[in-house]
């Protein structure tokens, strides 16, 4: 590994976060366009929908610290964690066109499998990419500006994402929408992963060689040595939770509740660029006040301006623009700084038990698509048990919609300060 002393170059970090821009333009679909193009397009109930995907997700509760130890397995024979990357990538291309293709006669199933498939492969892809966040060097200010680039990437991805559908004015139809996303994906995944694959050397030291055991063991002996674990975790599955219910709510919110469907490009366009500019900001408020604090501080604005979101009523839409540039400032830190602490403590961990960064983030991911995972369940279901009904919704049904929209996050974040706040963010000079 790079010793601290030795600058992190410009060229680095760049080769390091050009694979998150077609990661994001994958993600962005399973998201956003995938529950919808299910409900509406292929015609599963939208409580249904909400269940299979939830069901999926939980195969990630043991997958994805699986692959953190196969990730660090990686290390121990080939000196590398891309052996597992390009064999996800190759398994994650077949299973997004197959998902994003239904099979008509058995749609269910069809979704169940298929989800579960690019859920793992996003795994094999995700995790060794997230550790690297914690290898490539281990200055405290260093992995900040690691997850900040990577999460900058992401954001500009997701904004190639929504302008992509509009440019090829296909916008009205999730179908031909997701059909064009995933040219989009493959024309840019193919170049960036090679540039990333190619140029990332992680330097392997004997000691890392050293792989642990995957066994409950071991996982307790990382709980009981690494302070603040849990509470980080728990705060960070609330406030992922929060995050992820408008994500999945959104394209229904904007068309049914605000009546503004035409508008839904641009809100979401304005939305990750105020994240995008917001990111120098955050990067230069967790260099003066740490990276908890700075996490704290975005997530009590943002939950400041989400509050008014039910007060909201048809055609208001400049005040919902308001609300989604607040919140969109917010996301930069909301992405970068959980991820930047996670790596600290990573890398505080191999003080104790070597060769275990993969597993950790093997971890993280699972919490990650678990909240996901719970916020498409718990919304979708609560919707059926309200007879939502997408073609003539009732005005009891739309008033619950708004509840799940705005009130519900800000109830989960206020949930996870009191768990993040149980972190104690300290400063590791190695």
């Amino acid at each position: 590994m790079e010793k601290s002393s030795s600058k992190l170059g410009k060229k680095t970090i760049i080769n390091y976060s050009l694979i998150a821009i077609p990661l994001a333009i994958i993600g962005l679909p399973l998201y956003i366009y995938l529950p919808t193009f299910y409900t509406k397009d292929v015609g599963i109930d939208i409580g249904l929908v909400g269940l299979i995907l939830f069901i999926s997700r939980l195969s990630d509760v043991i997958t994805d610290p699986f692959f953190g130890y196969l990730s660090d397995k990686s290390v121990q024979h080939f000196k590398s964690r891309k052996p597992l990357m390009i064999l996800g990538s190759v398994i994650i291309i077949f299973s997004f066109y197959f998902l994003i293709n239904p099979n008509l006669e058995y749609p269910k199933l069809w979704l169940l499998s298929f989800t579960i498939l690019i859920y793992i492969a996003w795994s094999m892809i995700n995790i060794p990419y997230l550790t690297w966040s914690s290898e490539i060097s281990l200055k405290y200010e260093d992995k900040t500006v690691l997850n900040s680039s990577r999460e900058l990437f992401t954001i500009v991805g997701v904004l190639i994402a929504l302008l992509i559908p509009y440019v090829f004015n296909v916008s009205q139809s999730p179908q031909k929408t997701l059909n064009v996303l995933f040219i989009s994906f493959l024309i840019l995944f193919f170049p960036l992963f090679f540039i990333s694959l190619k140029t990332i050397k992680i330097k392997v030291n004997k000691s890392d060689e050293i792989s642990s055991k995957f066994t409950f063991k071991n996982i307790k002996n990382i709980y009981k040595n690494l302070d603040g674990l849990k509470s980080l975790q728990v705060g960070y599955f609330f406030n992922n939770f929060a995050n992820a219910l408008p994500a999945t709510l959104f394209l229904l919110f904007i068309e049914l509740f605000i009546k503004e469907k035409e508008a839904s490009g641009v809100v979401l366009l304005l939305y990750f660029l105020a994240g995008v500019l917001a990111l120098p900001f955050w990067n230069i408020l967790s260099n003066k006040i740490g990276k908890k604090k700075t996490w704290i501080s975005s997530i009590i604005l943002a939950s400041s301006v989400f509050i008014f979101v039910p007060f909201l009523g048809e055609h208001d839409l400049i005040p919902f623009l308001i609300i989604s540039l607040i919140s969109g400032f917010c996301l930069g830190a909301d992405m970068a700084m959980p991820t930047a602490i996670q790596s600290d403590l990573a890398q505080k961990a191999t003080g104790f038990q070597k060769n275990i960064t993969g597993f950790l983030f093997g971890i993280w991911t699972m919490i990650t698509k678990l909240s996901l995972a719970f916020a498409v369940a718990f919304s979708f279901i609560i919707l059926e048990l309200f007879e939502f009904n997408i073609s003539n919704p009732s005005k009891e049904s739309l008033f619950v919609l708004s509840l799940l929209y705005g009130l519900a996050p800000v109830c989960m974040k206020i949930i996870a300060l009191f768990f993040i706040n149980k972190y104690e963010d300290t400063n590791i000079k190695i």
